[in-house]
Formats: structure tokens, sequence, C-alpha cells
């Protein structure tokens, strides 16, 4: 067992050194799309798209990404505890839920959730940006249908602090808020002083530029929150076994200590029996 923990633990390494180099290079396209839009905003005026309608409050759709695999810690137990947490604050609402990850899908079709979308092996291997914008577009038609009734779409991920270190958290990807464009523009990193005195020169109208980006936002959300997820979960498995490798050292130790006393008791027993038999005879 040992030798497996081992053997997982050095795959996962590898496998978060990759994730975390994609992780990185996707945020220089994630930045500029959003200082794009926060500019892009500011210029269209009041413009009216169905991804910023904003709707009523009764009825969200979820979206939870978990792993396809286990053997990574709490993990999986900390997001699928996350969700259920979101559906008892709002359990006056009607709450849809869409599973990116077996383990998800496992745990809550088992229980009496209203489950409208499944994803299974999205993330058990390399995460692909066309595999990633069609979950985002599904979100988006939920939303958008003519006859929809959704007031919001949610995504529960776990974001990738360090290896030991994911946190749980919870965005909204739709209707995209006001305020998010407002941040766009700086967020998630301050472009360089020299940027900030350039502005783009448009060859289409703002606000049409504006309407085709906004869908490449959902879907660069969607992206890289899959992204996340992922070298959080080579993160915890490293993590997990790591700790599983010592603990099966120390009861490595422990069996080896309890069998080392009993040979030496059955050795010393037998010494007494010789020992007693020989002066049995001299008596």
């Amino acid at each position: 067992m040992q030798k497996i923990t081992r053997s997982y633990k050095m795959v996962s390494a590898a496998k978060l050194r990759r994730a975390q180099e994609r992780v990185v290079a996707a945020r220089p396209y994630a930045n500029t799309m959003m200082r794009v839009l926060g500019r892009l905003a500011a210029r269209a005026g009041d413009y009216r798209h169905p991804l910023l309608e904003q709707r009523g409050d009764e009825h969200y759709v979820l979206a939870l990404v978990t792993a396809d695999r286990g053997l990574c810690g709490a993990f999986n137990t900390n997001l699928i505890k996350a969700a259920q947490r979101f559906m008892k604050d709002n359990k006056d609402k009607r709450v849809e839920l869409v599973t990116i990850g077996r383990k998800g899908r496992d745990f809550f079709r088992r229980r009496p959730v209203d489950m409208v979308r499944e994803y299974i092996n999205i993330t058990a291997r390399t995460v692909d940006h066309e595999e990633a914008a069609g979950i985002a577009r599904d979100l988006m038609d939920m939303y958008t249908a003519e006859e929809s009734t959704v007031d919001r779409v949610y995504i529960i991920y776990n974001e990738f602090k360090s290896v030991l270190s994911q946190r749980v958290t919870l965005k909204q990807l739709l209707p995209i808020g006001a305020e998010d464009l407002a941040g766009a523009e700086t967020a998630p990193a301050q472009p360089a002083a020299s940027e900030t005195l350039i502005d783009y020169i448009y060859e289409q109208p703002p606000a049409e530029i504006f309407g085709r980006l906004l869908p490449r936002y959902v879907e660069t959300q969607v992206f890289y929150s899959l992204l996340e997820s992922v070298a959080s979960e080579h993160g915890a498995r490293m993590t997990a076994m790591d700790a599983a490798s010592k603990n099966a050292g120390e009861l490595i130790e422990s069996l080896t200590l309890t069998m080392n006393r009993a040979r030496q008791a059955s050795i010393t027993r037998e010494i007494i029996e010789v020992v007693s038999g020989a002066q049995t005879l001299r008596g």
C-alpha cells in the first residue's frame, strides 16, 4: 500500500506542475479580455443583452465542479457540503443542479435533487477549452432560452491557492453584473502603468463588439474555473497520498515492532523449555 500511495503522490506531483502551468498561461488571456470588456462597457452606454438582463430571485441553476476520481482527501467532500449548504440557504427557491465530475453526480443522484445536466470525464484528463466552452454555452442557453425561468446561474469550484490550501469558491456566472464589468479593467491583476494610458481603436461599434465578447467572457470564466479545480484536485491528492504514505510507514514500524516482540518471546520460551528440560534430566 505504501508503494501505491507513493506512486500516486509522484503522479499527482507531475500533473500538478502541468496544471499550474496551464493556469498561469491562461491568466494573460483572461486578464486582457476582462480589461477590454471593462472599457467596452464604458463605451457601450445603455446597452442591452440577454446575459446582462437582471431578473427575479426565484429560480437558480448551480453548477458543481467536482473530481471524477477519489483519493484526494476532503476535496470532493468540501465541494459537496458547499453545494448542500447553498441549497439549504435557498430552500425557499427552486434550485437546479448541473454536475461537472463523477463524484458530485454520484452523490446527488441518490438524493432528492433536481439534477438537469451532468458532465463526466471532463477534469479526469487535460481540460479542453472546447469542452469548457460547450458547458458554458449550455448554461447560457438555459438562461437565455425563450421559455426559461432561470434567474441566476452560479458555479462552485475549488480555487487553487497552494498544494496545502484550496478554497471553495461560489461565483455568480449569470447575469453578468455591472460590478463585474466595472471591476473588469483591473481584475484579477492590475495592468502595467504604461498600459493604463493606452486606449483601443474599434473598427465596429463598441456595443457590437461588447455583445460578441460577453459569451466569450462566460466561456472563459468556466474554463478558468475548471483549470483551477484540476490544479486543486492534484494538490489535494498529492497531500492526501503523502499523508497516507507516512501513515503506512508508521503502521509498518508498529507491525515490525510487534512481530519482533512476538519472535523474541517465542525464542525466549523455547530457551526456557530447553533449560528446564536439561535441569530435569540432571535431577
